[in-house]
C-alpha cells in the first residue's frame, strides 16, 4: 500500500467531522467530482458515498463504501474508480497534542489499475494522497 502521512493542527474529533460529513468528500478527495448521495448511516459499516469521477461533461458515477469504522480514529473504505478498478483506503487518526497525525494508505485491489506494476502504482497514489491530506487538513484547521 501506497503511505501517506500529514501533521493536521486540528484535534482527532475535528478532522473526524470532516471525514464524517460525506458532503465533504469531493472537497478534500482528488478524483471526486461530485457528490451526488449519501447514505444516511454514513460513517457506520457498510454506508455508502454516491459520487462521480472526472471532469464534465466526461464523469463516471461510483460508489465508495465503509467496511470498517472506529470513529474518532480510523476509516476503512473500499472505493470504486471506474474504469480502474476498486481500491482499499485506510485513514487513521493519531491524537499528537492538540494537532492529529493523519495516515492514508491506499491501494488497487481489483481491476485493471492492479496490472500497473506496484512501484508506479504507488508513485501515482503517494502524489494524489499528499493532494488529498492538504485539502483534509485546510478544511479540518479552518474548522478548528
Amino acid at each position: 500500500m501506497s503511505t501517506n502521512t500529514r501533521t493536521v493542527a486540528a484535534t482527532p474529533e475535528q478532522v473526524w467531522d470532516v471525514l464524517s460529513d460525506g458532503w465533504l468528500y469531493p472537497v478534500w478527495v482528488v478524483g471526486a467530482s461530485r457528490m451526488r448521495e449519501v447514505d444516511d448511516t454514513w460513517p457506520a459499516v457498510g454506508a455508502q458515498l454516491h459520487h462521480s469521477v472526472g471532469a464534465w461533461p466526461l464523469l463516471l458515477n461510483d460508489t465508495t463504501e465503509v467496511v470498517e469504522c472506529h470513529p474518532g480514529s480510523m476509516l476503512r473504505l473500499q472505493a470504486h474508480a471506474r474504469p480502474m478498478g476498486t481500491a482499499e483506503v485506510v485513514l487513521r487518526l493519531h491524537a499528537s497534542g492538540a494537532e492529529t497525525e493523519v495516515v492514508i494508505e491506499e491501494d488497487a485491489v481489483s481491476g485493471p489499475g492492479r496490472l500497473v506494476p506496484k512501484p508506479v502504482r504507488d508513485a501515482q497514489l503517494t502524489w494524489r494522497n499528499v493532494e488529498t491530506l492538504r485539502r483534509l487538513a485546510y478544511i479540518a484547521e479552518g474548522r478548528s
